[in-house]
């Protein structure tokens, strides 16, 4: 591991899903997943002991809530950076964790391409980070986290295909089997 490696927590209390995690940072140059934890107690014991400049933090933990836990690492003024990864699609989140300095959120179920952009957007973040000669340094450090960019979709998946089968599955009153989402949808199966 070379001295300008990012190295990342992940805290996430599917086992199964944070060694996904953990293998995903482990393919995007430049990061090392330094652990994978699964309880906010156990990502609090290894933060006192081992280097981390990213979590990878989940929000809906066995002991606790992800942002409750960002919040008390801000007050005791510890330096790491956050990447909020949940299933909470609620904007009042979203606008809480932005208040907390979370550089990024990512929704799951994610694919590997989403995470890969988000870390490779934040170590241009990380790069721009120092002394700003000018508002221009500041706007392209900021720009690095927020460009909109349109998270990559699985090979085969069109936006618009998404969006008329995500609006159907939001309409539905009860649940669907995948023909008859596409069905109603409009798309094949």
């Amino acid at each position: 591991m070379s001295a300008g490696e990012v190295r990342v927590l992940v805290v996430e209390d599917d086992p199964v899903a944070a060694d996904a995690h953990a293998l995903y940072v482990g393919r995007v140059p430049g990061f090392t997943a330094v652990g994978a934890v699964h309880s906010l107690a156990e990502a609090t014991r290894f933060l006192e002991r081992t280097r981390v400049d990213l979590l990878l933090l989940d929000l809906g933990l066995p002991d606790g809530h992800g942002l409750r836990f960002a919040r008390g690492l801000r007050a005791a003024g510890h330096p790491v950076d956050v990447i909020v990864v949940t299933s909470a699609r609620d904007l009042a989140v979203v606008r809480e964790s932005v208040s907390l300095g979370v550089v990024q959120y990512v929704l799951k179920p994610f694919a590997f391409p989403t995470l890969r952009e988000r870390l490779l957007r934040y170590a241009e973040f990380r790069q721009a980070a120092g002394e700003a000669a000018g508002q221009d340094d500041v706007d392209r450090a900021m720009a690095a986290l927020r460009a909109p960019r349109p998270a990559e979709l699985p090979k085969g998946l069109s936006a618009p295909t998404l969006d008329r089968v995500a609006g159907q599955l939001g309409a539905a009153a009860e649940g669907q089997t995948t023909g008859g989402s596409a069905l109603a949808g409009g798309v094949s199966p």
